[in-house]
């Protein structure tokens, strides 16, 4: 280069074209990989490959800021070189560093990026488990962030053997200091690894007032937004000593009820049982295959009680209530078929035979 400067401007010292030139081939390259990128997104695209996306995507603004870190890395080095300063030594450290910190940038991008494509049925046919899926996430971020460190450490010449004896050290100490935090830690791992319940269930604690949806797990807290739409924070250590119900696993939704007739209406509960259990037979929302029972269970104080034990087919909460109501108002239809009624609480007064009752007005 400097052959050609001089064949071109003679001689001298040229060292600001020489930055110059660094600054201008830097520009061109940040340019050239711009437009490569943007191509490369747009056939990415038209794949709908969960790789070439999360790379490509993650790829475009790592790899701009190392071209200039790479040029303006350079032409600095130019400048104190001919300045003849104390700064030159830091130069080369701070590109190692910068490399190294872009390079784990990098990773992080892809991770988050291919945790986005795994749940998205765009790019896979199967979408993984949010909760499995953020819980790889953050290991594999962890992971990189904490190499990142060691290795920037190393650059700066410390001992990565030194750090890491006193993190053992220092790790009992911290360890008696911070035993909740550690103790939610583990928590969140036993809900990782378990998987009671996932992001987005529906679950409760018969032990505690919890209940609402999972919105996220995470590594210390657990947050659940309750049915009035309020956020409600869990340390992860309680779902170790609590018991955790999740309707949203269930197969089927129960419906349960005790229906009384009055006791005039007797000689019709064998008709009203009858055509009661043909109705839910026939319910196209009630599954069969379940237990269905409709039998008469009690002599009430007031009324005769026959129960009704049958399953859904659907477990949604809203769904369930609309059949709910539509199976009450047909078992009701059917006792008004049958000419009898439903009971209600009533009181019987008997008066003796040697006991009169005058009725009369108050005066």
């Amino acid at each position: 280069m400097q052959d050609w400067i001089e064949d071109v401007m003679g001689q001298g010292d040229y060292w600001y074209v020489h930055i110059f030139l660094v600054v201008f081939v830097t520009l061109v390259a940040a340019y050239i990989c711009r437009k490569l990128l943007d191509r490369l997104m747009v056939k990415a695209h038209s794949t709908h490959n969960l790789w070439d996306d999360a790379l490509v995507g993650a790829a475009q603004q790592p790899l701009r800021y190392f071209i200039w870190l790479i040029g303006l890395s350079i032409a600095a080095q130019l400048t104190m070189k001919q300045a003849d300063s104390d700064l030159l030594q830091f130069i080369d450290p701070v590109r190692k560093i910068g490399v190294v910190i872009l390079l784990a940038w990098l990773l992080v991008r892809v991770i988050r990026r291919v945790e986005n494509n795994l749940m998205d049925p765009e790019f896979t046919q199967k979408p993984m488990d949010e909760t499995t899926v953020s819980a790889m996430g953050k290991l594999l971020r962890v992971s990189v962030i904490i190499t990142a460190a060691l290795v920037i450490m190393q650059s700066l010449g410390y001992s990565i053997s030194g750090v890491l004896a006193f993190g053992g050290i220092g790790g009992i100490a911290v360890g008696f200091a911070a035993k909740d935090l550690l103790a939610n830690f583990f928590g969140g791992l036993m809900i990782y690894l378990d998987r009671p319940f996932s992001v987005g269930d529906w679950i409760r604690s018969p032990d505690q007032e919890i209940e609402g949806t999972v919105e996220d797990i995470g590594w210390r807290l657990t947050r659940i937004r309750t049915f009035d739409k309020r956020p409600l924070y869990i340390p992860n250590s309680s779902f170790t000593h609590i018991s955790v119900e999740n309707p949203s696993r269930m197969t089927n939704r129960r419906i349960y009820e005790t229906i009384g007739i009055r006791y005039d209406d007797a000689d019709k509960m064998a008709d009203i049982i009858a055509e009661v259990k043909t109705f839910l037979r026939n319910h196209e929302a009630i599954d069969t295959n379940q237990t269905l029972i409709v039998n008469f269970n009690k002599f009430a104080a007031s009324s005769l009680d026959f129960f009704v034990y049958t399953f859904t087919k659907t477990t949604d909460w809203v769904t369930y209530h609309e059949i709910k109501q539509e199976v009450l108002l047909g078992i009701l239809a059917i006792i008004e078929q049958q000419g009898a009624e439903c009971a209600f609480p009533t009181s019987t007064l008997h008066v003796p035979e040697d006991v009169s009752v005058v009725s009369g007005g108050v005066g």
